[in-house]
């Protein structure tokens, strides 16, 4: 378990993030988990420069239709970055194990039959006190951490295309 505040924000100063545009799919599910995450990284998006009316956001019932929403917003090829978010707590039965396995590897199909760069910011806890610890409690917020890495995976994408990258970071 994770003992120290993952999601300490360091600014990346990205010069075109204005242009950026990114959808947001977050689950309905464990609301106050989900809210927090999605604000956070809204929080972090606008503070890079990413205007509000680029992020676009797509609620869903639950954390397993973050994968149809994600995979249908990659293929409309609207979005330079898709965050999907999502919180599922684990509960009596092994249905926790079956949603967080379908909903990784729905992810992971979007990063690999896509050109859009899909972030996985699905809480798989085990109670309600460790999801609320990581989204904006003691341990950080993975909103936080999600929205770093789009623009990070922006720019890692705008490299591999030939067009300049904005955040300096890995190039030669």
């Amino acid at each position: 378990m994770a003992t120290v505040n993952l999601s300490d924000y360091k600014p990346l100063h990205i010069n075109n993030a204005d242009e950026f545009s990114i959808g947001i799919v977050f689950s309905e599910w464990n609301d106050f988990v989900t809210y927090n995450l999605r604000d956070a990284a809204l929080e972090i998006l606008q503070k890079e420069g990413v205007k509000s009316e680029n992020i676009k956001l797509f609620p869903v019932p639950g954390a397993f239709e973050l994968n149809y929403a994600s995979m249908q917003l990659c293929k409309e090829r609207k979005y330079d970055a898709v965050i999907s978010i999502g919180c599922v707590i684990r509960g009596e039965t092994p249905h926790f194990d079956y949603v967080c396995s379908a909903v990784a590897q729905g992810i992971k199909d979007c990063n690999i039959l896509t050109d859009t760069p899909t972030i996985f910011c699905v809480l798989t806890d085990d109670t309600k006190e460790q999801s609320i610890a990581r989204s904006g409690g003691d341990l950080g917020n993975k909103g936080v951490e999600a929205a770093v890495t789009a623009l990070k995976m922006i720019d890692f994408r705008k490299n591999l295309s030939g067009k300049k990258g904005n955040i300096g970071f890995g190039h030669s």
